[in-house]
């Protein structure tokens, strides 16, 4: 096993989606992922594009960046250890925000549709892990959103009106 192999083992080891798995179960994922490196601007996933890789960010952040022809607009960030590109890729429908790499360095573990099919069929342990992965992300996503929504109504209508 290689150093990077050894540090992203180690990585995945600390990650809530391996919780629940052995170190051999967490080295075993590894084979499924493919370790990609962007540098400060780059574009990792761009408006439109249906989603064939979700991601991890294992070193470095990424902006979400929202742009409507007219404007441009930073939605969110995402930090060492959060998985994106879970909504395209499960839906399979247009991404509706840019994925930006806002740091040189920028390091992410890639998991290709094609990888995560043969995943669900040899390792489905693991897949289940990953769903149940991408649902918390999705939560924490949706509840961001809510609580965003519910400040902004605040702020215009005032506490307790709607």
């Amino acid at each position: 096993m290689t150093k990077k192999e050894i540090n992203l083992t180690q990585f995945l080891s600390h990650h809530h989606l391996c919780a629940s798995l052995t170190v051999t179960e967490v080295e075993m994922l590894l084979n499924y992922l493919e370790f990609v490196e962007y540098k400060k601007d780059d574009v990792i996933a761009n408006i439109g594009d249906v989603g064939e890789a979700l991601y991890f960010v294992v070193k470095g952040e990424v902006a979400l960046i929202h742009d409507d022809g007219s404007q441009t607009l930073e939605v969110g960030r995402m930090k060492e250890g959060e998985l994106m590109g879970e909504m395209s890729f499960f839906d399979r429908k247009p991404r509706m925000l840019r994925v930006v790499a806002t740091t040189d360095e920028t390091q992410l573990l890639k998991l290709s549709r094609a990888m995560y099919q043969r995943l669900r069929v040899e390792r489905p342990y693991v897949a289940v892990n990953l769903l149940e992965h991408a649902i918390i992300s999705l939560d924490h996503l949706v509840r961001h959103v809510s609580e965003a929504e519910a400040s902004l109504t605040r702020y215009i209508f005032g506490p307790g009106k709607r």
